[in-house]
């Protein structure tokens, strides 16, 4: 039995959970999430409490009964509370703005880089060089943010680029200089 997938779900007090077959819908105050789980899980609802459980033991329904568990989780974590990744960008004259909804960065090239945000992202910017992108689905959140990371990853010289807050970038000595 997954460990991750037999734990159940609570569901705070403002959000609801709506399970028509394999579709899940939860509403709560930052708003709406519906996704449709694949086959081989059963979900089912008692109280204030969702329960994932897997129809049989075959390998592919082991496999995907702590990802439904955790995609449910996420949902509802998300409806109620939300999401969001940090970046930081380092380096001499990288910088970020935001325009209306867009994300304008100065990342050193000859042309500024523009990320529109799908439905539900919002950017802030605080400081010009650190990037908020927040959003009620987790995985929208990660990919947006990995995205804007890859626009400039950060080099193992100096570091310069784009960086989630916290992450640990392996650096390296460089030339050694001349005899």
């Amino acid at each position: 039995m997954s460990r991750i997938g037999k734990q159940p779900i609570p569901i705070p007090g403002k959000v609801s959970v709506t399970i028509e077959g394999q579709q899940v819908t939860v509403k709560g105050p930052k708003g709406e999430l519906t996704r449709i789980l694949p086959a081989g899980v059963i979900i089912r609802q008692e109280d204030n409490t969702v329960y994932v459980d897997r129809e049989d033991d075959s390998r592919l329904c082991r496999s995907r009964h702590g990802l439904c568990r955790t995609l449910v989780a996420n949902m509802v974590e998300g409806v109620s509370s939300g999401y969001q990744k940090r970046l930081e960008i380092q380096g001499v004259g990288y910088r970020a703005q935001v325009q209306g909804a867009k994300l304008n960065m100065s990342l050193g090239y000859s042309h500024p880089v523009v990320f529109d945000p799908p439905e539900g992202i919002q950017f802030a910017v605080e400081n010009n060089t650190n990037v908020v992108v927040s959003g009620i689905d987790k995985e929208v959140v990660g990919n947006i943010a990995a995205k804007i990371r890859a626009a400039r990853p950060p080099e193992p010289y100096k570091g310069k680029g784009v960086r989630y807050a916290g992450e640990n970038i392996r650096r390296k000595a460089g030339k050694a200089g001349k005899k």
